[in-house]
């Protein structure tokens, strides 16, 4: 298998975004080696170090914090990756102007948990994904405010937690989707 390479993507690179990098590798157990796994932000200043907050929840679930920088969104990150999953709409939305070609490859994190239904993959990850840019024409739509995972900043420690366990929901079913292992599903 080639390496898969994914991006979250969030307004400050700050919270979100950089929440889900850190937790997916948890959920993908010993099949993280086979993904590169980035975050970027729309408005993000470059260069920051991890937010001791972000840092906080992370290391709570069981993430690495070690070695983080805000990146800026940009087309070059977006061309480079396999998947890119927003925090809400309006991320996925500035994904795919900076790179319109992208648009098969652009969701929101709970778009994608919807579209692929956390099913395992058969086959590569990136059938996973052809597989949900196929279902989004298909799919029923939800409540499309649901697909917005709320920005915690300028928000009470406890509201980050909240938020951060919800990604970290949402994950679980991304790395079951995006591996042959229900387990994952499972394990947490």
């Amino acid at each position: 298998m080639t390496v898969f390479r994914m991006l979250f993507v969030c307004t400050g690179n700050v919270y979100r975004s950089p929440i889900a990098e850190r937790l997916l590798p948890v959920h993908l157990g010993s099949a993280a080696d086979g993904f590169r796994i980035g975050s970027a932000g729309t408005m993000a200043r470059p260069g920051e170090p991890l937010n001791p907050r972000s840092e906080a929840v992370i290391e709570e679930l069981g993430g690495r914090t070690s070695g983080f920088t805000t990146r800026r969104l940009s087309a070059e990150l977006i061309g480079s990756a396999d998947v890119v999953l927003g925090l809400a709409r309006e991320h996925r939305e500035a994904a795919v102007q900076l790179r319109p070609t992208a648009l098969r490859r652009c969701f929101t994190l709970e778009e994608f948990v919807r579209l692929t239904g956390g099913r395992p993959v058969v086959g590569e990850p990136r059938d996973a994904v052809a597989g949900a840019a196929a279902a989004r024409g298909r799919a029923v739509l939800g409540a499309l405010d649901s697909d917005d995972i709320e920005d915690p900043d300028g928000r009470t420690f406890a509201e980050l937690r909240d938020c951060a366990a919800r990604i970290d929901r949402a994950l679980r079913h991304v790395a079951a989707a995006l591996t042959s292992g229900q387990d994952l599903l499972l394990s947490g």
